[in-house]
């Protein structure tokens, strides 16, 4: 993706709020904005549809308008339609996608999203990876595209009986015993999963967690997970917690880890994506729907209940979808893309900070040794630590506002290892103070919830463990 048309999308979206260790922060809520008001203005809009389609069959629909190519800002079509399309690629997860418009922005799309492509990481993730078939682009016309499939349903709200619940991080694990919904244990133990190359370490650390909670309850009726990365029946396709697994042994040993618990335990065993239950928390502890629960922890786990109670079978993996288009942001580790939710709504985002205002974290600490220090910087009322959580306070304003443009949010709620102590009620005033600057009408439309603080921290364990039916 060329510099230039992504630096000239960028400048349309200056904010008005510059979070204060970051005055190139380009928000993808305004620059979007900006560029569909200047399509609409231009007099000459063209019609441009995006399909996705996943592997079972459901697919979305995204409707958009580009510039016509004979008018002088068509360039800036390349790069809109880009981050657009992956930002929906993550929301909503594809192994195919379908580009209805102008011929040369679907070809670039296609070009891009190759094996040789600059997105090639992508490529491979949501083809092989995740859905297990070919990644594939088709160029078509708008009529072409296909209408959208979508369906949901029901997660957890299951409470009576004894249940264990867990919940994986990368920097911390987390178990819960649940009788008839309410916590009677909770543990919170450091691991290090993603440096592990041996899924026994993985399979032994979970059993032990899983054990400690059976023994405060006189029996064990189910259990539920709760796990970081793309989990598809009880299946990890992809997950950081097992980044060091080889290749070989990711077949052998992590796909089935969750199945073999359940063997063991003979008893009913679901775990789901951490990110759906953090917006399962959100809706049973708030009794609502449309909820959008992000997680701010060693990444960002994000999850969505809908207007029916139900979640929607969309990957909602937000920590790769962009939200800063800034040709020179940050990039991840691990996809190479710049401009992603893990840097900015993440533990990640407060080891970046720390180096600009000069508070040295040591690289051989655990990532929750790291976090802790910065957190007991801030309690001390360190200035440059609250210039940290006040940042990213500024980037969650302006994330929130881009969600809203592709969910219908009437309660948002953020948690997590990074809104602990006082960290988050500075993000949820500065997130506030930029929603009602530069976005009155999606503040006015929703509420924002921060947890209290044993909910944040150990709340997705307790709803992972009413994820199974009791028979």
């Amino acid at each position: 993706m060329s510099i230039e048309p992504l630096e000239a999308l960028a400048d349309l979206g200056k904010p008005r709020i510059i979070p204060p260790l970051d005055d190139s922060f380009r928000p993808a809520a305004l620059v979007n904005r900006a560029f569909r008001a200047a399509v609409m203005e231009s007099g000459k809009a063209v019609p441009l549809v995006i399909g996705l389609e996943r592997g079972d069959g459901t697919r979305s629909h995204h409707e958009t308008q580009v510039f016509a190519d004979d008018h002088p800002m068509a360039a800036l079509n390349l790069p809109y339609v880009e981050r657009l399309v992956k930002f929906l690629l993550w929301q909503k997860g594809a192994w195919k996608v379908t580009v209805g418009g102008p011929k040369n922005v679907g070809e670039h799309i296609k070009a891009i999203y190759s094996p040789t492509g600059e997105r090639a990481f992508d490529w491979e993730f949501m083809g092989n990876t995740t859905y297990e078939r070919p990644f594939e682009v088709v160029v078509t016309s708008v009529d072409g595209a296909p209408e959208a499939h979508e369906i949901s349903v029901p997660l957890g709200r299951h409470l009576e009986g004894c249940r264990i619940g867990f919940d994986l991080g990368a920097s911390d694990r987390k178990v819960a015993a649940v009788v008839d919904g309410e916590a009677v244990f909770t543990e919170e133990v450091v691991w290090d999963p993603r440096n592990q190359s041996d899924p026994q370490y993985h399979y032994d650390q979970i059993m032990d967690g899983l054990r400690r909670a059976a023994s405060q309850m006189p029996r064990v009726d189910a259990i539920g997970g709760s796990s970081a990365g793309v989990i598809i029946n009880s299946r990890p396709m992809v997950a950081s917690l097992f980044r060091g697994v080889p290749k070989d042994l990711f077949e052998t040993g992590v796909k089935s880890i969750f199945l073999r618990m359940r063997q063991q335990w003979g008893i009913p065993f679901e775990v789901a994506n951490d990110g759906d239950v953090t917006a399962l928390a959100g809706a049973m502890s708030l009794n609502d729907c449309c909820v959008l629960g992000v997680a701010m922890g060693s990444s960002e786990a994000a999850g969505y209940v809908n207007e029916d109670g139900n979640i929607t079978g969309w990957l909602n993996e937000l920590a790769f979808a962009p939200i800063d288009y800034n040709p020179k942001a940050p990039a991840d580790e691990w996809s190479g893309d710049i401009g992603c939710g893990v840097q900015y709504l993440t533990q990640q985002a407060v080891f970046r900070l720390a180096s600009v205002v000069g508070i040295s974290l040591d690289e051989a600490d655990t990532l929750a040794g790291k976090l802790e220090l910065a957190q007991k910087l801030l309690q001390a009322g360190d200035e440059r630590a609250r210039r940290i959580w006040e940042t990213i306070g500024c980037y969650t304003g302006y994330a929130i506002a881009h969600y809203a443009d592709f969910y219908t949010i009437r309660q948002m709620l953020i948690l997590g290892r990074v809104t602990s102590g006082d960290g988050g009620a500075i993000i949820l005033e500065k997130a506030k103070e930029v929603l009602s600057a530069e976005f009155p009408r999606v503040l006015s439309a929703m509420e924002l919830h921060l947890p209290d603080e044993k909910t944040r921290r150990v709340g997705q364990a307790v709803a992972a463990a009413s994820l199974p039916a009791i028979d």
